[in-house]
């Protein structure tokens, strides 16, 4: 029996549903590939575990390719990672530059307590200090109570009552220097061009690899460290 187009219309999926299901696609594949990386440094003595790991970590490139398409389809952005032009150039001038030997602080905000313990982890691994927030509201009371305690936060875009582009904007009213990445399953472009226009450090699509997560941390943190306090706060702002 063929099929009205009322019938197609109410089982196509609205934008919200799977601007939705797509986030939380990325978010599971964030904590499922970091979940593997920590499980890779304890499997090193298996001769087995390499095979199942490579089966893993492909498992998790093709679902993250398709988590793309679906954020593509859905109006989200089709770039896993943008730096802010003017840090990017910044960058550049500053490449053969030394780093503060200072430990710098990173604020994590994410709703997920999973993806926020195996960040939390991988940051304190790589010698950084960490502080965790599960909502925006929790982000901003950290902020106001500490404002140069910070040197970085890292901010998904999905959180509850309040989301990313709201938290960042109130952040950036407490202390309007300091350096915010985007780490979200799914945004909209336009969304994304607002922020970035606003002053938005960087954003990575996650799934985002380990490796790749402490690149920017990095990059980021040695282009902010130059007209700074020992604090992380910017003289400049």
């Amino acid at each position: 029996m063929p099929t009205s187009d009322s019938d197609h219309t109410a089982n196509t999926p609205s934008p919200e549903f799977v601007a939705q299901a797509t986030s939380e696609l990325n978010n599971l594949l964030q904590i499922i590939a970091g979940s593997s990386s920590a499980l890779e440094k304890a499997a090193k003595s298996d001769p087995h575990s390499a095979e199942y790991l490579e089966m893993l970590r492909t498992s998790v490139s093709r679902a993250g390719s398709l988590g793309h398409e679906l954020a593509k389809r859905s109006g989200g952005t089709a770039e896993k990672a943008i730096c802010n032009a003017d840090v990017d150039a910044f960058l550049k001038k500053k490449k053969a530059a030394k780093t503060s030997s200072a430990k710098q602080t990173i604020l994590v905000v994410d709703d997920e307590k999973m993806a926020l313990t195996l960040i939390d982890r991988l940051l304190r691994e790589a010698g950084y200090d960490v502080a965790v927030a599960q909502s925006g509201f929790e982000a901003i009371e950290l902020m106001r109570r500490e404002p140069h305690r910070f040197s970085l936060v890292l901010l998904d875009f999905s959180l509850p009552f309040m989301d990313g582009e709201e938290t960042f904007r109130r952040l950036r009213e407490i202390r309007n220097n300091i350096p915010v990445v985007l780490c979200t399953g799914f945004i909209l472009q336009d969304r994304l061009t607002q922020m970035m226009g606003l002053g938005l450090t960087g954003f990575l699509r996650k799934p985002v690899p380990p490796d790749e997560l402490l690149t920017v941390v990095r990059s980021t943190l040695s282009s902010a460290i130059y007209g700074s306090n020992p604090n992380g706060a910017s003289l400049a702002g």
